[in-house]
C-alpha cells in the first residue's frame, strides 16, 4: 500500500485569510485529506465564512470550545463581543457547531490516532504543553466523552494555540497542532501532516510533520476594521504579534502559553 497524506488544522478562530493560505499550502502538496480539530468562530471577523468552508472541504470536524460555548442559548457570560461574533454566524450554523463529534478515531501505519480539541474528558478543559505525567496520561485514556474501544496511541489537539511533540518509552506519541488563525508566540499559521499507510495496524513507515504558512495578516487585521469588529487592539496583538490579548487588557508581560477559559 502507499503512504498517504493527511492535514490536521485546528483554531481557524474566524481568520479567514490565514485558512485560505493553509489550504491553499495544503492543495499544493496534493493533499486531499483534511482534519479539523475544532474552533472554527470567535476572535476573528470571519467565522460564518470559515464554517462554509471548512464543511466544504474538510472530511473530519470534531467540537471546538469555542464552537460548543458561542452558539450555546443557555450561555451565561455575555457580551457585546461575544454577540457580535455569535451573529456574525447564520442560525444553522449555531447548530452545525454545536452537533459536532467530540473525536476522531482512526488507524495509520500501526497507529491509534485519536484527534480531540482539548482533552480527553471535556472540550473545556486545558491541558498545556508544560502538563504533568497524570495529564500527559489522561489524554490516551478513554472517557465518556470519547467513548469506548480501543485506547489510541497517538494523541492529536488544539486549543492551546502552541504547537508541540512528545514521546515517551511506551511509544505513545502526543502532539498539538497549534493553530491556524490565531498561534501564539510565532503568530504564523501552522498545520500538521501525518503520513503513513491508512487503515492498516502493520508496522509501517509514519511522520509527523509541522508547517509554517506565512499570509498577509495586516490585511486580515484591516478586513477586521471594515467589518467592525470588536476587540481590533487583542486581535492585532495576537495576529499580528502573538501576544495573548489577555495580556494586553491586563497591562502585563506576555505569558504566551497562558490562556483564558476561551482561548
Amino acid at each position: 500500500m502507499r503512504l498517504e497524506r493527511i492535514a490536521l488544522i485546528s483554531d481557524v478562530h474566524g481568520n479567514l485569510s490565514a485558512l485560505e493560505a493553509v489550504l491553499a499550502d495544503i492543495e499544493a502538496r496534493g493533499i486531499t485529506r483534511i482534519f479539523n480539530l475544532g474552533d472554527y468562530v470567535g476572535k476573528g471577523p470571519r467565522g460564518r465564512a470559515v464554517v462554509d468552508r471548512c464543511r466544504e472541504l474538510c472530511e473530519v470536524n470534531i467540537l471546538g470550545n469555542w464552537d460548543d460555548f458561542l452558539p450555546d442559548p443557555d450561555r451565561e457570560i455575555d457580551n457585546d463581543s461575544l454577540r457580535w461574533w455569535k451573529n456574525e454566524l447564520r442560525e444553522d450554523q449555531w447548530k452545525w457547531l454545536r452537533d459536532l463529534p467530540f473525536s476522531h478515531d482512526f488507524v495509520l501505519s500501526g497507529r491509534r490516532i485519536r484527534l480531540f480539541h482539548a482533552s480527553a474528558t471535556s472540550v473545556h478543559r486545558r491541558v498545556r504543553f508544560d502538563h504533568d505525567e497524570q495529564e500527559y496520561l489522561g489524554m490516551f485514556e478513554n472517557t465518556p466523552a470519547t467513548g469506548d474501544g480501543p485506547t489510541p496511541t497517538v494523541v492529536g489537539y488544539g486549543d492551546t494555540h502552541d504547537p508541540f511533540y512528545e514521546a515517551d518509552l511506551d511509544r505513545r506519541v502526543l502532539f498539538n497542532t497549534g493553530s491556524v488563525g490565531n498561534s501564539m508566540s510565532d503568530p504564523t499559521p501552522v498545520y500538521v501532516i501525518l503520513e503513513g499507510i491508512p487503515d492498516s495496524l502493520d508496522e509501517a513507515p509514519f511522520s509527523i510533520q509541522f508547517v509554517r504558512v506565512p499570509y498577509d495578516a495586516a490585511a486580515e487585521l484591516e478586513i477586521a476594521r471594515t467589518l467592525g469588529m470588536p476587540e481590533l487592539a487583542g486581535y492585532e496583538s495576537e495576529i499580528i504579534h502573538g501576544i495573548y490579548r489577555g495580556d494586553l487588557y491586563a497591562n502585563t508581560p506576555p505569558t504566551y502559553h497562558r490562556r483564558s477559559p476561551t482561548s
